[in-house]
């Protein structure tokens, strides 16, 4: 499963703008060779992160968090690591230990973890939705669908419930399509909907 540009921003709370700028001074190139880009469930994961710990910290200092792992020879993609912020560092979390990435590389520290797949505020003031939970009846789960968010509890792809609503049935004629999707799931998935469009509406 891959993943566009306007779901990719919707899901991480990254513009188009970020996500262009990222892949043209490599902070995260796509592992998918596409045209248009796509990005796989890693990158947009990666990407999620990235935007985290940009909303508090300076983007120079995610660089240089990435460049320590680099000189570390930790190569993996950046979606095998937990990175995680608490004042003005980037941590590297391993098993029960954090290590300084920028301000102090090597030193390790002790602190709660922040949970960067719940709900925050990104750079711009947006409100970014739980990547799990983009909203209340969908989820985003890796081994369903590849990570594509789906109607809570099934396999349902929120946009082909979406694209239903947007061509005028009401979300209570879905379950017509679709037995198992609710009114609350299919109002969900085209509120959802509208905002990855919305996103897409601002795309180069």
């Amino acid at each position: 499963m891959s993943f566009p540009v306007d779901l990719t921003a919707a899901l991480t709370g990254a513009s188009t703008a970020q996500l262009h700028s990222w892949r043209r001074t490599h902070l995260l190139e796509p592992e998918l060779q596409a045209n248009p880009v796509r990005y796989s469930f890693r990158d947009v994961v990666a990407l999620r992160t990235f935007v985290y710990l940009r909303s508090q910290l300076p983007l120079q200092r995610i660089r240089k968090a990435m460049e320590q792992l680099r000189k570390w020879d930790l190569t993996e993609h950046p979606a095998a690591y937990v990175l995680v912020t608490e004042g003005d560092s980037v941590f590297l979390v391993q098993e029960s230990r954090a290590v300084d990435l920028v301000r102090h590389p090597g030193q390790e520290v002790m602190f709660s973890l922040a949970d960067v797949f719940g709900p925050f505020e990104n750079m711009q003031g947006r409100n970014v939705a739980d990547f799990r939970r983009p909203r209340p009846h969908l989820e985003v789960k890796e081994n369903r669908l590849g990570g594509w968010p789906t109607i809570q509890g099934t396999r349902v792809p929120y946009d082909a419930v979406a694209k239903l609503v947007a061509g005028g049935l009401e979300p209570g004629e879905v379950q017509r399509f679709y037995p198992t999707v609710e009114v609350a799931s299919a109002a969900d998935a085209a509120d959802f909907h509208r905002e990855v469009v919305r996103i897409g509406g601002r795309a180069a």
